[in-house]
């Protein structure tokens, strides 16, 4: 119990110090841009109520969750083809190095022209930016893995699915789980980015209409639910990690006590 407080604790002490210094350096504020942190969270329970959640911040969930998904199990596949193929990396690679190059808002243009400029659209912009990390972490993570133990796996007889199952992807999952880290990161930024282009609603939506309509405060309110939304995402992605990772942690955690 003391531990997970102590954990708490290092959790809320920069985002607490934070929010003390945006407090005392924006309370004597007039700038019209620049409203005291005060105003805005007065603001905060008037713009954000239960319908607008439903309306804004569960269809940017959704949006975010189907292009992630897509870019892992995409990303993943590729890389393992990739990354357990020399003749297959070597003929890819330029290609991906080209692809990657491309920031995936300067797609969102072309990507319309195909997809509309419904969901569909959202999902793919945010897909196309994710896929690059995941895909390229697994490729390394397969190249990686320890050729001894994948001379033992020939020997016993543990070759396709098998081999896959039980040794490429554990042993390249921790660098599996860098790129899904990079990725979710790189998701929340293209979902307001795509969700500015020919949307109805949506967190990117609702920020640039409160811009325009020069509801500055409403506005920030709207930055403060993008940022509470990354940050419980990142817990959440962490309580997955370490639960899929934990012989990874532990095995980590062993070695620096053995030294």
């Amino acid at each position: 119990m003391r531990g997970l407080l102590m954990r708490l604790g290092y959790v809320l002490a920069l985002p607490a110090v934070l929010v003390a210094v945006w407090w005392v350096a924006s309370d004597d504020s007039t700038d019209v841009y620049w409203p005291p942190l005060r105003t805005i969270l007065e603001t905060f329970p008037d713009v954000w109520t239960g319908e607008r959640l439903r309306a804004d911040v569960l269809p940017s969930v959704l949006r975010l969750a189907g292009g992630y998904t897509l870019a892992a199990v995409a990303g993943i596949a590729l890389g393992t083809v990739i990354g357990s193929h020399r003749r297959v990396r070597a003929v890819c690679e330029p290609v991906l190095e080209f692809l990657r190059a491309v920031p995936p808002p300067v797609l969102v243009p072309v990507i319309m022209l195909f997809a509309g400029i419904g969901d569909t659209m959202k999902v793919v912009v945010i897909a196309a930016g994710c896929v690059w990390p995941v895909l390229l972490n697994t490729v390394e993570g397969v190249r990686a893995v320890d050729p001894v133990m994948t001379e033992t796996a020939r020997s016993y007889g543990i070759t396709g699915l098998a081999r896959l199952r039980d040794l490429v992807l554990p042993s390249a999952s921790p660098q599996i789980f860098a790129g899904l880290r990079q990725a979710l990161s790189i998701g929340i930024i293209l979902m307001v980015i795509s969700e500015m282009f020919a949307a109805s609603n949506g967190l990117g939506f609702t920020i640039v209409q409160f811009q325009r309509g020069f509801a500055i405060p409403g506005m920030w309110t709207g930055i403060l639910v993008l940022g509470l939304l990354g940050f419980v995402l990142s817990v959440l992605f962490q309580l997955v990690e370490r639960r899929v990772l934990g012989w990874y942690h532990g095995l980590r955690a062993s070695t620096r006590r053995s030294r």
